[in-house]
C-alpha cells in the first residue's frame, strides 16, 4: 500500500512513533493507535487543509481517559474539553512532593510553605560545591488564570558562613527546563540523583556552583508548575515569585532581609521575564527585595518564533511549547486534530527536551497538528501571542537583557523589542548584542551577565542605559 504524498508519509510516520512510544523508553502503558486498513487518497500536490482533512479521515479520535486523581479543569470550558485537559496532564512520577495536590490549597496565601524536605545527601554530590543544606520547598502559587496551584523549588545553602554585610544573598537560577514531564525538572534530579531525564543544562553553565562558591544561597524553581506548562510565562512568573516568598517564609531569620537576583537563559528567560513583569501586580513587596534580573536568549514574542521555529529543525520545540501552554489554556487543545490528540495522550506528553528533536527532524509545521486552516494566523493565535507577550507590563526591577546577534531560532528582534518596550515604560535596563547564535551566545554572553548579577547581589546599584 502506497501512501499518497510526502506530507501523508510524514504524518503516518508520526503516528507510528506515537504508537511505539513505550519502545522509546517510556514505561507507562498508553493506548495503542489502531490500524487503518484503507487510506483515502490525497491530491498529488496536497495543500495543508487537504492534509488536515486526510489526517482526521485516516486517524480515528483517541479514547479520552482522565487520570485517577484529576486536577481542577479551567473554568468556562465544555465537559469534553475539560476531560481532554485532564487527560493530557503529565503523568505522576511516584514522588508526592511533585505529584500530589495539597488539600485545602485555596486556604493558603501565595508563597505559603506546605512541605519541606532535606535532599542534601542526594543533591550535594551533584552541586560540586560545599553546601550546608539542600532543602526542597513545596508552596502555594497561582496558575495562569488566577486559581490556586502549587510549586516546588530547591534551595542550596553554602557550607561557609556569609562573609559580607547583612544577610546571605540569594541567586534565583531559572534553568531552561524546556520539557513536558515532571521527571525532567531540576528538582527531581536533585532529589533522586542523575537519571535518564536529567538535563545537561541543569549544570552547564555552572551558575549554581559559581554562586555557591561566592557564598550566595541558590534557589532553583521548577517553574513550569505541576501541569508542566512549558513556555507559559504567567505560570512560570508566579512560581518564581512564590518560591522567593517561600524561602523568606521558611527561613525568615536567615533570608528574611536577603537581597535576591535572578538569571535565566532561553527557557529560563521565559520564567525570568514572567517574574519581573508580575512583581508589581502579584508580589509588590518583592520590588525592594529583588535587586536585578538577567535574561538571555529571550523568547519574548511567540509570534516571531512562529516564523523562525515552525516547519524546520526547531519545530519539535515549538510544538512542545504550544502544547505546554495549552495545558493551562485549553482553548489551544480544542484546535488539535486526531493525530495531535494521540500524541498528547501518548508517552510524548512526558518527554524531556532532548526528545523534541525527532519532530524537528521531520520538519512538519504545526499546521499538520491542527484542525483549522492556518492556525498561526487565527484569532486564537492572536490572543495567545498577545497575552504571552505581556505587553505594557513594566519590570519591577533592573534588567540585563542579552541575545545572540546571529540567532536564527530565537531572533534578536524579540529581545531588542522587549528592551525598547521596557525602556519606554521607564524600566532600568541594559541590552547587549552577543556574537553568535543560541548556543554560542549562551557561552559568550554568560560572563558579563553573571558579573552584572554578582554586582547586584553585592549591593552595587544598576545603571540604566535606556
Amino acid at each position: 500500500m502506497r501512501v499518497a504524498g510526502t506530507w501523508a508519509g510524514r504524518c503516518l510516520l508520526v503516528a507510528i512513533v506515537i504508537a511505539t512510544g513505550p519502545a522509546l523508553g517510556v514505561a507507562r502503558a498508553q493506548p495503542v493507535l489502531p490500524a487503518v486498513p484503507n487510506l483515502p487518497a490525497l491530491p498529488s500536490i496536497p495543500t495543508l487543509p487537504d492534509v488536515q482533512r486526510w489526517i482526521d479521515a485516516v486517524i480515528p479520535p483517541p479514547p479520552i481517559v482522565p487520570p485517577a486523581t484529576p486536577m481542577a479543569a479551567a473554568a468556562g470550558i465544555s465537559p469534553d474539553l475539560a476531560r481532554l485537559q485532564q487527560a493530557v496532564m503529565p503523568a505522576d512520577i511516584d514522588d508526592a512532593l511533585f505529584d500530589q495536590w495539597p488539600a485545602g490549597l485555596s486556604g493558603y496565601a501565595p508563597g505559603a510553605v506546605i512541605q519541606t524536605r532535606d535532599v542534601t545527601a542526594t543533591a550535594a554530590p551533584l552541586l560540586l560545591a560545599p553546601v550546608r543544606q539542600v532543602l526542597q520547598l513545596k508552596f502555594r502559587t497561582t496558575d495562569a488564570h488566577g486559581a490556586s496551584s502549587f510549586g516546588t523549588a530547591t534551595l542550596a545553602i553554602p557550607a561557609a558562613a556569609w562573609p559580607g554585610p547583612g544577610e546571605r544573598p540569594v541567586l534565583v537560577n531559572n534553568l531552561p527546563i524546556d520539557a513536558l514531564g515532571r521527571a525532567c525538572t531540576p528538582g527531581y534530579t536533585l532529589a533522586h540523583g542523575l537519571n535518564t531525564s536529567s538535563s545537561l543544562t541543569d549544570f552547564i553553565p555552572p551558575t549554581t556552583q559559581l554562586a555557591a562558591a561566592r557564598g550566595y544561597a541558590v534557589l532553583i524553581p521548577d517553574h513550569e508548575g505541576p501541569r508542566m506548562a512549558y513556555a507559559e510565562p504567567y505560570v512560570a512568573g508566579h512560581v518564581v515569585l512564590d518560591s522567593i516568598r517561600a524561602v523568606r517564609n521558611a527561613l525568615p531569620a536567615e533570608f528574611g532581609d536577603s537581597r535576591v537576583a535572578m538569571h535565566g537563559y532561553s527557557g529560563g528567560a521565559i520564567a525570568t521575564r514572567g517574574a519581573v513583569a508580575l512583581i508589581g501586580s502579584y508580589a509588590p513587596e518583592l520590588a525592594t527585595v529583588i535587586v536585578g534580573a538577567a535574561l538571555g536568549g529571550v523568547p519574548a514574542d511567540y509570534r516571531i518564533l512562529a516564523g523562525s521555529m515552525n516547519g524546520n529543525l526547531a519545530t519539535g520545540v515549538f510544538m512542545a511549547a504550544a502544547f505546554g501552554i495549552g495545558r493551562e489554556r485549553p482553548e489551544i487543545l480544542a484546535r488539535m486534530n486526531n493525530l495531535a490528540r494521540w500524541a498528547a495522550l501518548s508517552p510524548l506528553k512526558d518527554t524531556c527536551g532532548s526528545a523534541f528533536g525527532l519532530a524537528g527532524a521531520m520538519m512538519l509545521p504545526i499546521d499538520v497538528a491542527a484542525n483549522t486552516p492556518d492556525p498561526l494566523h487565527s484569532a486564537l493565535a492572536d490572543d495567545i501571542f498577545s497575552v504571552t507577550r505581556m505587553d505594557g507590563m513594566k519590570s519591577g526591577v533592573p534588567l540585563y537583557v542579552y541575545n545572540g546577534a546571529q540567532e536564527f531560532w530565537i531572533p534578536a528582534q524579540g529581545a531588542r523589542n522587549y528592551y525598547a518596550q521596557q525602556c519606554a515604560l521607564g524600566a532600568n535596563a541594559v541590552y547587549r548584542n552577543v556574537l553568535g547564535e543560541h548556543l554560542i551566545a549562551a557561552v559568550l554572553g554568560y560572563p558579563e551577565a553573571a558579573s552584572w548579577v554578582d554586582q547586584r547581589l553585592q549591593g552595587i546599584p544598576a545603571r540604566s542605559e535606556c
